[in-house]
């Protein structure tokens, strides 16, 4: 027994993140397989699958399949250590980003849609890796998901809504008991929450989560749509934190396509839909490398390749 011990000791994975951009050494992309085709509007999480549902058009499990499979293979390339779910028959397990997110070096599972707990499950092969003292569970009433949670060096952003009517939201995902939570478990840091639009309707009027409408780039860059603040001074706060000349304004046509939903493996490489074209270009003109990939189909369902990816480890 000793000696199991002490090779766990060396076999424990050392969890690292600061921000949403240093060099990605290991993640947790979500899976298309076995989708389980498209889900009654009853039980849709996000106005623009309802949307897609209602039209005919909710995305089809191998092209699914396909696009993600494109992002494994830049990852692959770039030498990313990249775990994936176990596969659940007929569930949707793409977006990893909702079920837990890493800050410095602890393990943070979210307060999740009832309906989503197996997913956690389905990478308890990752969880094992990680010292059980880093596994972090806030407390119940602490509603969260990892789309609203940005780590930015001395800051924690946060996403949240604050509206007393927060439980007829389905699009509200982290409340104002998980900013005080987070703000318990990171005393060092500075969390800072942004109120953000809500619609069960409309996608074109619901920042879904703060990654829905705003992230950080690059080295000093930040792509943001005005139009998914509740509160304009919170927006003009990060406009102010990274420059108005380093900051890429995207329209809400281009929030509904998911520009902001980028994903950095480093300050120089992100990969990013094909069909972004402005917001491509922009990037290439700092000097950062897009590796674009076809992600249209996952972005019927309100999310892109932020939502679609747990980092677990950056430099």
């Amino acid at each position: 027994m000793g000696l199991f011990l002490y090779l766990k000791k060396f076999l424990v994975m050392h969890l690292k993140i600061n921000n949403e951009t240093s060099r990605l050494r290991a993640v947790v992309l979500g899976t298309a397989k076995s989708n389980g085709g498209p889900p009654k509007l009853n039980e849709a999480y996000d106005p623009k699958s309802i949307e897609h549902i209602k039209a005919g058009t909710y995305p089809q499990e191998e092209d699914m399949v396909r696009e993600m499979e494109a992002v494994a293979a830049v990852l692959k390339k770039y030498e990313v250590e990249v775990f994936r779910p176990q596969v659940i028959e007929n569930y949707n397990q793409i977006f990893t980003r909702d079920i837990a997110f890493v800050i410095e070096d602890k393990f943070v599972k979210a307060n999740i849609l009832p309906d989503r707990e197996k997913e956690i499950k389905a990478i308890q092969h990752v969880v094992d890796q990680i010292d059980p003292d880093k596994i972090i569970k806030l407390p119940e009433d602490a509603h969260i998901e990892g789309g609203d949670v940005m780590p930015f060096g001395d800051y924690i952003l946060v996403g949240t809504y604050t509206g007393e009517d927060y439980s007829n939201y389905i699009t509200a995902r982290t409340n104002v008991h998980a900013v005080n939570a987070l703000q318990q478990l990171f005393p060092n840091k500075k969390v800072v929450p942004f109120n953000l639009k809500k619609s069960n309707q409309d996608p074109k009027e619901n920042a879904l989560h703060l990654d829905c409408c705003f992230q950080p780039v690059g080295k000093d860059k930040a792509i943001i749509y005005k139009g998914g603040f509740l509160d304009s001074k919170e927006y003009q706060w990060l406009v102010h934190l990274f420059g108005e000349k380093n900051v890429f304004e995207i329209t809400k046509d281009e929030m509904y396509d998911m520009n902001s939903n980028i994903f950095s493996i480093s300050e120089d490489v992100v990969i990013s839909e094909e069909k972004f074209t402005r917001l491509n270009n922009w990037l290439r003109s700092y000097g950062i490398t897009v590796e674009e990939v076809p992600y249209s189909q996952i972005a019927k369902q309100e999310g892109l390749l932020r939502c679609s990816t747990l980092p677990l480890i950056r430099d």
